[in-house]
């Protein structure tokens, strides 16, 4: 007998030996295990480190779609989590998994929580991270939206474009980093300006290796270097010389799907639904019914 049956063999002694487990899987795959027993522990081919600083307070779930009332608290440490990655972004989204284990027997376990992470603070050398439930995400807005811009994001499968496609990804190394927010790359790149707005530049290696941001402007300056600049600042200390990958950006509209990427058969907007000049558009006898915009 194993399992939550075992462990409710073990618990209906009343001596029991039990401790609790935390699996971390971040969205780049990478990880981590910990536990509040003194010694590591091991199941699932994940090691659960001992002495980390992990802990979690009581788990109270509800049946309602709210977020958990439970939190994780920790140590930053170089060997587990460190303040660069909280930083960084790398721990935002993270899957964790909440066990309770007889720590001399991990077979008999149960799993009492399956969630994400939520917002993560850190001072003073400790992080605390919010845990939110799997329902959390039954709160997003679900449906479609009816509007003239596409609704589909560039390369995903109501989209359907396939980014690999020569000419419209490259990497490159700039010759300056302004802020880990602006990329200056030296010459024009083979590309026309403003072709990677609204794109993704991905960091491929270095400190902010893994790292991706939103591309607000991509225009070239006086000198004749082509300047990337993105929405938000990556979390990461960026300089001169580390690899990126400038993926090319859609503004969703029609004309865009059409001649950029040669994709319209896949466009997801409705560019012939009515404005709101028709909507306040009121009968008028002299009027010219030329089908243009009612001014």
């Amino acid at each position: 007998m194993s399992g939550a049956a075992g462990l409710d063999a073990h618990l209906s002694t009343g001596a029991t030996n039990v401790a609790r487990c935390w699996t971390l899987t971040r969205t780049d795959g990478a990880r981590y295990g910990f536990t509040d027993h003194d010694r590591d522990l091991s199941f699932d081919g994940v090691t659960f480190r001992a002495g980390t600083g992990l802990s979690a307070a009581a788990l109270s779930q509800t049946t309602g779609l709210s977020v958990d009332n439970t939190e994780a608290v920790g140590a930053l440490s170089d060997a587990a989590i460190t303040e660069a990655d909280i930083k960084a972004g790398r721990f935002d989204g993270a899957r964790i998994e909440a066990w309770m284990v007889q720590w001399d027997a991990p077979e008999n376990r149960v799993l009492q929580f399956r969630g994400f992470l939520g917002e993560i603070s850190r001072a003073e050398g400790a992080f605390t991270a919010e845990l939110r439930g799997l329902a959390e995400v039954l709160n997003r807005p679900q449906g479609r939206v009816y509007q003239r811009a596409c609704s589909a994001v560039l390369g995903d499968a109501a989209c359907g474009f396939d980014l690999s496609a020569p000419g419209y990804a490259t990497e490159a190394a700039p010759v300056a980093v302004e802020n880990a927010r602006v990329f200056i790359f030296d010459g024009a790149l083979p590309f026309e300006p403003r072709w990677f707005e609204r794109g993704v530049l991905h960091v491929l290696d270095g400190a902010g290796a893994g790292l991706s941001g939103a591309i607000k402007r991509d225009r070239l300056d006086d000198q004749g270097r082509r300047r990337v600049e993105l929405w938000d600042s990556l979390r990461a200390d960026l300089g001169p010389g580390v690899t990126v990958r400038l993926t090319a950006g859609c503004d969703k509209r029609m004309e865009t799907c059409k001649l950029k990427f040669a994709n319209l058969l896949n466009f997801r907007g409705f560019p012939d639904i009515p404005g709101d000049d028709w909507m306040a558009a009121h009968p008028a006898r002299k009027s010219q019914k030329t089908g243009g915009s009612l001014r």
